[in-house]
């Protein structure tokens, strides 16, 4: 049984021209131990989609789903009692930005105590205990003494490390980090992934990365899924995406790295943008910026197939999945 089984997610919010749907159609398994990269540009669903797993789509919007489900459990019939009791504990959230996440009015301290003593019911002592060592565990120098911290006296990678302490505080299954390193210098970036990474392997988590970083996902992820317009588009190994991209949308991705340029004086982009509420195509939603595309991708949607490559076997949402051939003549 998967860790984690989604299929058919979708979820929409209600405009003056009718329903939006952010996440159409997600299809997703993540096993015990799995690290797993999602990409794709802003507006592709991405943190939408970590939102509706952990339960935190706010009115309007909603969620539907044949089929969400967290260790056998089914997601979409617990009441909002039950999913307190595995959100931070089981099932735990990195956000993107750790200043708006974290409460301004308490402590670093109090806040990493409370998920402490709610989920595994510790007395003040013990949590406080577990707290410094918290801190200590994710690089803060002197933790004790940043236990009365507020969040505004540290600066943004402290308050990430701490985002990090608390969502990994109750040892969860699964982690969820929403492009945990938007908000911060480089230098500090590989700092917080590195570390997210040895968490994940010492606890032998599964994870969940969001980023827009290719090369993060290349050197870290076990399998890479790729979304654009609320739909997955690609799923295979980070290995096999890599190597052999078999959406015209990825190998857009991956073309526009640097290390990729190979001596060109500009990077290779990819015109236009990710279709919103009032701009969507027919046929296949990549369409308008896909240099391949056919008149069936005008007018027929492709579905998210089986896609098997060598001893391999992925998804894929294209109705001409490119080949190596395709590849090299692009180059």
């Amino acid at each position: 049984m998967p860790l984690l089984e989604i299929r058919n997610l979708s979820v929409t919010f209600p405009t003056a021209h009718g329903a939006f749907r952010a996440v159409d159609g997600v299809d997703l398994t993540v096993e015990e131990g799995d690290l797993v990269g999602i990409v794709g540009e802003s507006g592709s669903g991405k943190s939408v989609t970590m939102l509706a797993i952990m339960g935190l789509v706010g009115y309007p919007g909603q969620v539907t789903a044949d089929r969400l489900a967290f260790d056998g459990q089914d997601l979409t019939k617990l009441g909002r009692r039950q999913r307190r009791k595995l959100a931070g504990k089981a099932m735990a959230m990195i956000f993107q930005e750790p200043l708006t996440s974290l409460n301004p009015c308490f402590t670093v301290g109090f806040q990493i105590m409370e998920a402490l003593r709610v989920h595994e019911g510790l007395s003040r002592h013990e949590a406080r205990k577990r707290a410094v060592q918290l801190l200590g565990s994710v690089g803060i120098p002197a933790p004790e003494s940043r236990l009365s911290a507020f969040p505004h006296q540290l600066s943004g990678g402290m308050n990430q490390r701490v985002m990090i302490a608390m969502a990994t505080a109750c040892r969860p299954r699964l982690l969820l980090a929403d492009e945990p390193t938007t908000a911060l210098d480089v230098t500090i970036q590989a700092q917080i992934l590195d570390l997210l990474v040895d968490l994940q392997r010492s606890n032998r988590m599964a994870m969940m990365l969001v980023t827009h970083d290719m090369g993060v996902v290349a050197e870290t992820a076990q399998r890479v899924v790729v979304m654009y317009a609320g739909q997955i588009v690609e799923a295979h190994s980070a290995g096999r995406l890599f190597a052999h991209p078999r959406h015209p949308y990825t190998q857009a991705l991956l073309d526009a790295l640097p290390e990729r340029s190979l001596g060109r004086a500009r990077l290779p982009t990819l015109p236009g943008v990710v279709p919103g509420a009032h701009d969507r195509p027919d046929g296949c939603l990549f369409n308008p910026r896909c240099r391949y595309r056919q008149p069936v991708c005008l007018s027929d949607p492709p579905a998210l197939a089986d896609d098997r490559v060598g001893r391999e076997t992925g998804k894929i949402r294209c109705h001409f999945p490119l080949h190596p051939a395709d590849l090299e003549a692009s180059a």
